[in-house]
């Protein structure tokens, strides 16, 4: 099959080149005027005018020698003699002249020691935020920790029980920072915040922002064999 594609393909192309050599031979007509060629008439004459070069700057060399011409784009050969050479405070200065005469007659006049360094004091810290109480517009911290209290041996002895109610300033951790009793049982209030010291909560959140709170709380003794 593709010999014969193959030699299909070749007879086709033979055929369509033949054609093409045989009308041309025989088209028949005129030739094609060839275009006229563009000339100019009345040209004018351009004239190119000369301009000026810059005029050079000179500069008279020292010692009474001639005036030399210089162009102000060409590097200059020669080095210039009328520079000043360097002294140590323009390039930088040895180890032991950091400081300029100024510097230390002033570091002299404030008691300070030449070459040390003055030690910034370090910013003061925040001010502690005043604990706030909770309000309906936010959430109340969630306990994590739950520790509970130990009866006292000498208030089960005298049958005594009851509710303690405490006030607890929690930290904006969540931490008890302070209890204070509000309500109390004599015999088991020091029970009652040992215990509450130790709980801990979520913290509280206002706009977002963790907040230190003013909670109360209440701690129940019941006697079990009641």
């Amino acid at each position: 099959m593709r010999r014969v594609f193959t030699l299909c393909s070749v007879v086709v192309h033979a055929v369509v080149v033949t054609a093409t050599l045989i009308a041309q031979v025989l088209a028949v007509g005129t030739l094609p005027t060839p275009r006229r060629p563009v000339t100019f008439d009345g040209a004018q004459i351009i004239r190119v005018i000369d301009v000026p070069l810059r005029p050079s700057h000179t500069r008279a060399a020292r010692g009474g020698g001639p005036t030399l011409g210089i162009e102000p784009d060409v590097a200059p050969v020669d080095a210039p003699t009328d520079i000043a050479p360097e002294t140590e405070r323009e390039s930088g200065g040895s180890p032991g002249g950091l400081l300029d005469a100024v510097g230390v007659a002033r570091g002299l006049e404030s008691g300070l020691n030449v070459g040390t360094i003055e030690r910034i004091p370090p910013p003061p810290p925040a001010p502690a935020q005043t604990p706030i109480h909770l309000h309906s517009g936010m959430q109340p911290p969630r306990k994590v920790v739950d520790v509970r209290p130990l009866y006292p041996a000498l208030a089960q002895s005298a049958r005594k029980e009851g509710v303690v109610i405490l006030e607890a300033v929690i930290d904006a951790r969540g931490h008890v920072e302070s209890v204070r009793v509000l309500r109390s049982i004599p015999l088991l209030d020091q029970a009652a915040v040992e215990a509450v010291r130790q709980w801990v909560f979520t913290p509280t959140l206002l706009n977002g922002v963790p907040v230190p709170v003013v909670m109360t709380v209440t701690v129940n003794f019941t006697l079990q064999d009641r």
